[in-house]
C-alpha cells in the first residue's frame, strides 16, 4: 500500500507531499514501512516526515521495557507476550533482526522525524535510542519527552495531550511544506 501511495499520490491526490506516522504499534509499522520501501524498492525521499509516538522499536526488550514491571496501561509482561505473539517461535536475540526491530536497522536515508514518548512509558528507551540513531544516520529529529506521561497518553483529554497535538500539527505542516506539489 505504501509503495502504491508513493507511485500514485500525484495522479490520484494531486500531491507528492507524503507524511507517515502512528502511535505505539503504528509507530513501529511506520518505521518498518520506511525501511522496507528503501531496502526492497529503493524508495527514499518520498515521505517528507515521520511522526512517531511511543513505539516499540526494539522487540527484544530494551532496558526500560525489562525493568518497568507491572503497571496499569502497559507493562513488562504484556509487552513480552505481545512480542511473542507478533514473532512466534523467535527468541529475544532473533527479535533483534532489523526486519522486526527497527532499532537495530541502518536508518540512513529516512526523513526528518518527530519522536514522542512519556517518562512513565516502558518504551522510553526505544524512543530515546531510536532518536539518537536516526539523527546519527543524518536526518533531523525532534524528540519530545513528556514528563510524567504514560504509554498512550495522547488518547486522554489532558493538557499535555493538547500541547503535543499542537506540536504534532506544527511538525507535520513544516515537514509537508515544499516547492514541489
Amino acid at each position: 500500500m505504501a509503495r502504491w501511495l508513493v507511485e500514485n499520490s500525484d495522479a490520484e491526490f494531486g500531491t507528492r507531499r507524503l507524511l507517515i506516522g502512528g502511535d505505539s504499534a503504528g509507530a513501529h509499522l511506520s518505521v518498518v514501512t520506511l525501511l522496507r520501501l528503501r531496502d526492497r524498492h529503493g524508495i527514499t525521499g518520498a515521505f517528507r516526515g515521520a511522526h512517531l509516538l511511543f513505539g516499540p522499536y526494539g522487540l527484544s526488550m530494551t532496558p526500560s521495557q525489562r525493568s518497568f514491571g507491572r503497571r496499569l496501561v502497559s507493562n513488562t509482561g504484556t509487552l513480552r507476550r505481545s512480542y511473542e505473539l507478533f514473532t512466534p517461535g523467535r527468541g529475544a536475540e532473533q527479535r533483534r533482526d532489523p526486519e522486526v526491530s527497527p532499532l537495530f536497522a541502518d536508518l540512513t536515508g529516512l526523513p526528518p522525524a518527530r519522536i514522542v514518548v512519556g517518562t512513565q512509558d516502558p518504551l522510553l528507551d526505544d524512543s530515546l535510542i531510536l532518536s539518537q540513531r536516526w539523527q546519527a544516520a543524518g536526518a533531523p529529529v525532534q524528540l519530545g519527552v513528556v514528563a510524567g506521561a504514560m504509554h498512550g497518553f495522547t488518547l486522554f483529554p489532558l493538557t499535555i495531550t493538547e500541547r503535543e497535538q499542537s506540536r504534532e500539527r506544527e511538525f507535520l505542516a513544516t515537514a509537508g511544506r515544499s516547492t514541489r506539489r
